[in-house]
């Protein structure tokens, strides 16, 4: 690929942070406030849980630079091809659930603006097909032009964002914080669940690791994009939920559709209700078109290496994984037409624990494979032992998020992994090499 039809620091910045800054902080608060304000623990546990992965991710990117694949890559280096592949195969699958959660927050905050979508599924099943399969138009056009897309959203998005958590600390009612925890459960069951919720939110620190062949001078943009993204995200959702919170009474909270209007509309009236829903449909809205991108090129890694069907590895005229794309869109449609009966509220919770069960797979195995990586290299001692503590800690914090989950999306995310192994059966070919021109 040309320097030309790369992307730089900014732009993978803008991906790490439009990823993670998208449905989760504008509709996560309502799955979270049937547990008070206890939540915001689990906002500083996942916080500091996402720094540590972040760091080891940041560690591998530097190890192994000019490398597609991202987990999947690292999981292969250090535990062997079947690893990646699991690995990969999570990665996907948390992917697709994730992208069929951001729809189902985005068609949630297009209902104030059109309240027929809230009170028709047939209708807001509709709108969410039709955006997906929009974006994944984009996306076959290629990188560079869904690099511009992601880039223009995520500054709008900052916007009104920072807007309501800066304004909204100044409408803050501490009383609203009272009981710490509402729930049924102990404090540390609750802060366990609502730490395992938010990681939701982190998922997306590790994309700029995906594209590394499509990233200028990847060696230094990968990991600043990485820390950089992840920091930025952090101070906004702790701040955004803190102002929040402070302002809906919890029992309020769990019957919203649109959180961060609901409280613009307390500060500024029907006018501000407005701008934060466009703000959060932008935000959604880029969020999808980064993962979509995702979707195409995380199966597209594995299938070079011949862990996936040589048909995923096939790019089109722009030089983009069409057919992954594709068949990823189509499962996330199949997604969105067996949850929508559940309702918005409760889809979105579905979908964001399967997620958070699944993408823990290739975090754990690219923690396991930090360490592996690095036991051999010539290093002082002192950072290998920071190297070994980094990892340890990167791994146990993804196994206490698994724990937290919970049994039914544990065994929907390990059926799920099954349902793979058959693919990586029938992907066990010779590796291709495949030109652009493919």
């Amino acid at each position: 690929m040309s320097q030309e039809k790369k992307i730089g620091l900014w732009t993978s910045t803008s991906l790490v942070v439009g990823n993670m800054i998208g449905s989760g902080i504008f509709f996560l608060p309502v799955a979270l406030a049937a547990y008070g304000a206890i939540s915001l623990l689990g906002w500083v546990v996942s916080s500091v849980g996402a720094l540590f992965l972040a760091l080891v991710f940041v560690r591998l990117s530097r190890r192994f630079p000019n490398e597609d694949g991202g987990p999947y890559t690292y999981a292969t280096k250090g535990l062997g091809h079947f690893a990646g592949f699991i690995s990969s195969w999570g990665y996907q699958i948390s992917i697709l659930a994730t992208n069929a959660a951001i729809v189902v927050a985005f068609v949630s905050y297009l209902s104030v603006l059109i309240p027929q979508l809230a009170e028709n599924s047939g209708y807001s099943l509709a709108v969410s097909l039709a955006v997906v399969w929009l974006l994944t138009w984009v996306n076959t056009l290629g990188i560079k032009e869904a690099g511009y897309v992601q880039l223009t959203t995520t500054v709008l998005k900052l916007a009104p964002l920072l807007l309501i958590t800066i304004a909204g600390l100044f409408y803050v009612d501490f009383g609203n914080f009272r009981p710490f925890n509402i729930s049924e459960v102990s404090n540390f069951s609750a802060v366990t669940a609502t730490a395992t919720i938010t990681l939701f939110a982190f998922m997306g620190l590790e994309v700029a690791t995906i594209p590394g062949k499509s990233i200028s001078n990847p060696e230094t943009t990968v990991p600043k994009a990485t820390m950089l993204g992840t920091l930025i995200t952090t101070g906004v959702y702790i701040l955004s939920s803190v102002a929040l919170m402070g302002m809906i009474h919890p029992s309020e909270l769990q019957h919203s559709n649109a959180p961060f209007a609901d409280a613009a509309g307390l500060i500024w009236g029907d006018t501000g209700r407005y701008l934060i829903t466009i703000g959060a449909l932008i935000s959604t809205f880029g969020a999808l078109n980064g993962w979509i991108l995702l979707q195409g090129q995380t199966p597209y890694a594995a299938a070079k290496n011949g862990d996936f069907p040589r048909v995923f590895a096939k790019v089109n005229k722009n030089g983009t994984p069409a057919f992954g794309l594709i068949v990823g869109s189509l499962i996330v449609s199949i997604l969105l037409v067996m949850n929508y009966s559940r309702g918005m509220a409760g889809a979105f919770e579905f979908l964001i624990l399967l997620t958070a069960t699944t993408v823990l797979v290739p975090y754990l195995f690219s923690a396991a494979s930090f360490l592996i990586v690095n036991r051999n290299q010539n290093i002082p001692p002192a950072k290998r032992l920071w190297d070994i503590c980094l990892g340890l800690l990167a791994f146990g914090y993804g196994m206490w998020a698994m724990i937290g989950a919970g049994q039914e999306s544990i065994a929907w995310g390990f059926v799920s992994l099954l349902l793979g192994i058959p693919l990586y059966v029938f992907g066990k070919t010779k590796p291709t090499r495949l030109t652009s021109k493919q």
